[in-house]
């Protein structure tokens, strides 16, 4: 059975359950606080390059260190928790638009959601590389990521790449995602002082040159 699939069961099987289960309140407040916590460690992130420590997290969240190391068994697996954390609100960000528009919707659609995600995320991102190696769940979890902006690219593009022999049309899919790399929006902004949409220009400009022509619409047949 293929994944989708399964989720599609699963959802389906938890949205029409006879009897819905009774969520303790205690429960609920534990998942509120594990949130806050997730919450406070990508805060200080995005403020600072350093990974911040476990009295840090406590005091921007509103808890104490015990709270932190009750929920969470290291700072490893809180950002294992994030990383899953920002990959369902980066699914959720990356809604597809723009899909049959033309070749300039379809480039400023892609290329405003995926600036949008490397400028909230790049810092996690750089724990998670440099945490790599401590678990394979966690390199699972690039994977998947990748995997996602991968598709995505596929899917944006497909009437561009839909004109290329499969191996070329592979080699592309490589440049455009090396392109649109956490690390090469990193690069613009940081080493190079672009703004924001200096830098989603720089991206438009040179996808634009990767792709190649765009196949005129079909014309109805006629008899």
């Amino acid at each position: 059975m293929q994944d989708s699939e399964r989720t599609r069961q699963t959802v389906q099987n938890a949205t029409t359950s006879a009897k819905p289960r009774r969520v303790d309140g205690r429960t609920l407040r534990s998942e509120r606080t594990k949130q806050l916590i997730i919450e406070a460690y990508l805060a200080l992130l995005r403020e600072s390059p350093e990974i911040p420590t476990a009295a840090q997290i406590a005091m921007r969240a509103g808890y104490s260190v015990r709270s932190v190391f009750e929920r969470f068994d290291d700072l490893l697996a809180l950002s294992f928790a994030a990383a899953d954390y920002t990959f369902a609100e980066g699914l959720t960000q990356a809604t597809i638009r723009d899909l049959d528009g033309t070749r300039a919707e379809r480039l400023r659609a892609q290329v405003d959601t995926r600036a949008g995600i490397c400028e909230r995320w790049l810092p996690l991102w750089r724990v998670l590389l440099h945490n790599q190696n401590e678990s394979e769940l966690l390199k699972v979890r690039i994977s998947r990521m990748r995997d996602a902006v991968w598709a995505r690219l596929a899917l944006m593009y497909r009437a561009e790449l839909g004109t290329l022999p499969d191996a070329e049309r592979k080699m592309v899919l490589i440049a455009l995602e090396q392109l649109t790399d956490f690390e090469s929006w990193g690069r613009m902004r940081e080493r190079h002082g672009l703004s924001v949409e200096e830098a989603r220009d720089a991206w438009i400009a040179a996808i634009d040159r990767l792709l190649p022509p765009t196949p005129p619409p079909e014309t109805p047949a006629t008899d």
